[in-house]
């Protein structure tokens, strides 16, 4: 009579394979990716090395086989890898994130590039950049690691993404990096007129539209997300922030979604900003818009 094979045998490709499926059926976007990276998460190895186990037919041991089923199966119901794992990689860096925080996303890296290139082309030794809703500090800790001569401060009121942060600063360990718990309507008046760069990733979904995807809908702060009837609520405060902030020539850079461009940049040269422009994605959507803040007093918006 045939002796049962326990569940701690199961072999690593088999596991994948059986994860993969699963995660197909819920609708997972790369069911491949989501379960090596679940499978590296639980065995506290590298996804390059899970993928060689499956390939020299290494067994999963020690529970390893139920641990990762439960995780597939809570990922199958669309709750976010990065919360499963408790990472989410963004650029160089690798944050913390779980519930009330908003997690990072891969579009959102060249919004953090367009502020590093207008910092290294700062003629300051020391620009200042501003990251406003800075969330769990992703932009922030990028230009603050990238240009390191730079001085980069950032603002959240969330007290869960505050949190967030505080632990993905602390990690990061970047000395010229400052985070402040405050809205950011009335963030850093002590820099006014002194700023380079000013960057946002902010609530732009507007209030009625409903998040396609369940790890938004389900997951994601509605804080972090929802941003008035037209989703331009904070992107109007940001531009009445900025004209405050920033030095002349200095650079507001706004994140959006891709069909906000027009309306961006609409409300920033009505706020008088200059050069406003739509930057787009490595998906060729529109995703970020930037402008400049023109001389003169501009405290608040032209008439």
């Amino acid at each position: 009579m045939p002796v049962p094979v326990p569940s701690a045998a199961v072999s690593v490709r088999r596991a994948v394979e059986t994860a993969v499926a699963e995660l197909a059926r819920a609708g997972v976007t790369d069911p491949q990716t989501d379960a090596e990276l679940l499978l590296a998460h639980v065995l506290q190895r590298s996804r390059g090395e899970v993928q060689a186990a499956a390939v020299r037919g290494d067994a999963l041991e020690n529970g390893q086989a139920d641990a990762f089923a439960a995780l597939t199966g809570r990922r199958a119901a669309r709750e976010p890898l990065q919360h499963l794992t408790g990472r989410a990689p963004f650029r160089h860096l690798e944050l913390r994130v779980g519930p009330g925080v908003f997690v990072p996303r891969p579009e959102t890296e060249m919004v953090a590039q367009l502020a590093i290139d207008r910092l290294r082309a700062a003629a300051s030794p020391a620009p200042i950049a501003v990251d406003l809703g800075t969330g769990s500090g992703a932009i922030a800790l990028s230009l603050a690691t990238e240009v390191p001569y730079a001085q980069v401060h950032a603002a959240e009121n969330s007290a869960d993404a505050f949190i967030w942060a505080t632990e993905n600063f602390a990690e990061v360990g970047a000395g010229n990096a400052r985070l402040a718990f405050v809205d950011l309507a009335a963030a850093f008046g002590e820099l006014d007129g002194t700023v380079t760069v000013l960057v946002s990733n902010p609530p732009y979904v507007p209030d009625a539209a409903v998040p396609r995807d369940p790890e938004v809908r389900l997951f994601d702060p509605p804080a972090a997300l929802y941003g008035g009837e037209d989703g331009l609520d904070v992107v109007r405060t940001l531009s009445t922030v900025g004209l405050r902030l920033l030095h002349p020539g200095g650079m507001i850079v706004i994140e959006h979604a891709d069909v906000q461009g027009e309306a961006v940049r609409h409300l920033l040269a009505a706020d008088g900003w200059l050069g406003a422009a739509t930057h787009r994605d490595l998906t060729l959507r529109d995703r970020a818009t930037t402008a400049l803040r023109p001389a003169g007093d501009q405290s608040s918006p032209i008439e």
